[in-house]
């Protein structure tokens, strides 16, 4: 019998969970340490200024072990960024479920969420600065369309409109769902108004799409 096995059946009997085998429970507590740390460093200096040495440095792992598991440093930005957004998504999905049964308020409540949130959270506050001030940054993370950042929003946005509007085909959901993304994160980095200004005027002019 393999030792997985015995693990399994071990939980099993306990009704614990299974454990990870030592070299995988180590790799994944290496990686968030590396995550953390680049998240740390991000947010002290912006990304432009963070190298894989400093973030090996901090983490307290050696670089070869960064590069291994990110691959380079592009690696390793998509991995803070996805990481940092599918836990900011969470709130914009409890904003839109179950919501209040008004489509426009409920759409207004989400993007509101999403344009006060970001600011209170250091590392989607300091690639938005950073943006603003001139530097890339992470922000092609957040903004390329071939990215998986975008398309889990766009997904959730679309999935939500296919609730509220059933009888819409599926192009005018996805494109729909496309401009909610688009000028969101786009007032994120130019502003045009305050945020309790701005929600309604961008729910009202996606929604436009389906009338």
């Amino acid at each position: 019998m393999t030792a997985a096995r015995h693990r399994i059946e071990a939980a099993t009997l306990t009704g614990g969970p299974v454990p990870d085998p030592p070299r995988i429970a180590w790799r994944k507590q290496m990686r968030q340490r590396v995550l953390n740390a680049a998240r740390d460093l991000t947010c002290e200096a912006g990304w432009d200024q963070v190298s894989l040495s400093a973030v090996a440095a901090r983490a307290e792992v050696s670089r070869p072990s960064v590069y291994k598991e990110f691959g380079n440093r592009a690696g390793l930005g998509r991995a803070l960024v996805v990481l940092e957004t599918h836990q900011f998504l969470t709130g914009v999905t409890d904003a839109l479920y179950p919501g209040v049964p008004d489509s426009h308020d409920c759409l207004r409540a989400a993007i509101l969420y999403v344009l006060q949130e970001a600011d209170s959270r250091p590392l989607i506050r300091a690639v938005i600065t950073a943006a603003r001030q001139g530097s890339d940054s992470l922000l092609p993370y957040l903004t390329a369309r071939a990215d998986p950042i975008f398309d889990a929003g766009q997904t959730l946005v679309q999935g939500w409109l296919a609730t509220r509007y059933p009888q819409q085909p599926t192009g005018s959901l996805e494109m729909a769902a496309d401009v909610i993304v688009r000028m969101t994160i786009s007032h994120l980095i130019l502003p045009a108004d305050e945020p309790h200004l701005t929600a309604p005027r961008l729910a009202t002019a996606a929604l436009k799409l389906l009338q």
